[in-house]
């Protein structure tokens, strides 16, 4: 099995950055998609975003688009979420997520197709606030 650790996660102030990395335990990594999602309290989880082995990005969330940074290595087997310009609203539990439906979206929607064969990580805190 594929065992994703996230990494990163704490406190930020408004307006500030922070880079979560998720790291995977087996050398198949390169075979899946790589996004993240978040879950809020109270909230549904959401897709954010999904990298594909060559680089193509997904976006499913439209807020992050311009604030957020995904990267993946395929050799380390790890992955990165760069998160810049944070807002209270952006508090939540963010998790890593290896797709095996790689980045694909579900018809007429923005959000990602998920899987049973998908792989998710704990989940790291990210807790925006002044």
């Amino acid at each position: 099995q594929l065992r994703l650790v996230e990494s990163g996660g704490g406190l930020v102030q408004p307006g500030g950055s922070l880079k979560l990395s998720c790291a995977a335990s087996k050398f198949t990594w390169g075979y899946y998609g790589v996004g993240w999602f978040r879950q809020a309290p109270g909230k549904e989880r959401e897709g954010l975003l999904c990298i594909s082995r060559s680089g193509d990005i997904t976006y499913y969330e439209e807020s992050v688009k311009d604030r957020f940074v995904i990267t993946r290595d395929n050799i380390e087997n790890t992955a990165t979420l760069q998160m810049n310009s944070l807002r209270p609203e952006d508090t939540a539990v963010y998790f890593c997520v290896a797709f095996d439906r790689k980045c694909a979206i579900v018809p007429g929607t923005s959000r990602p197709i998920e899987s049973p064969y998908d792989y998710w990580g704990q989940g790291t805190q990210v807790t925006v606030s002044s």
